[in-house]
């Protein structure tokens, strides 16, 4: 990994017209997470979920049969992760470590996600920093995903 990468991080915000509490709800209800996290038309599977500090979930990302290039990173068409509760300090602040479940070093390490929502004039600002990428994932690509799922969660509430 070279060092440029290892500082690699993205961040990405959307005003929500919806209360804190209600998108602070979203990213703790497995059913809400499964219908707004899978960025445009990958699909969702949630195989655990624990949401207490300490706790977190595993998820399925699934790449649509439309794909045509083999991509995934736990297998050809799937993305899996453990995400893992580092903070919980609603409705304002969640914090999250993510790993893919891989074994491909290129994807290897742990991101960290911070999502904080600030109550502004119209709705909410809810802003995503993901932190130490991983050396596989481009921050354009992690950016656009971000702000993919942030569309999908704004169409939940607006």
């Amino acid at each position: 990994m070279t060092e440029e990468h290892a500082r690699a991080w993205t961040r990405t915000m959307r005003v929500i017209r919806a209360r804190p509490e209600e998108l602070y709800r979203a990213f703790l209800d497995p059913a809400a997470l499964n219908d707004w996290l899978p960025p445009a038309e990958m699909t969702g599977e949630i195989h655990e979920f624990d949401a207490r500090v300490g706790g977190g979930y595993r998820m399925s990302l699934f790449y649509p049969p439309s794909e045509r290039a083999f991509r995934g990173k736990t297998s050809d068409r799937e993305d899996m992760v453990n995400v893992r509760f580092v903070e919980l300090a609603p409705p304002r602040r969640i914090v999250e470590t993510v790993s893919f479940v891989t074994t491909d070093p290129a994807f290897f390490g742990e991101m960290t996600i911070t999502v904080t929502f600030e109550e502004v004039s119209g709705g909410t600002e809810v802003i995503l920093v993901c932190k130490n990428l991983p050396p596989g994932v481009r921050a354009e690509d992690n950016e656009a995903g971000s702000r993919l799922s942030l569309q999908q969660l704004a169409r939940r509430f607006e």
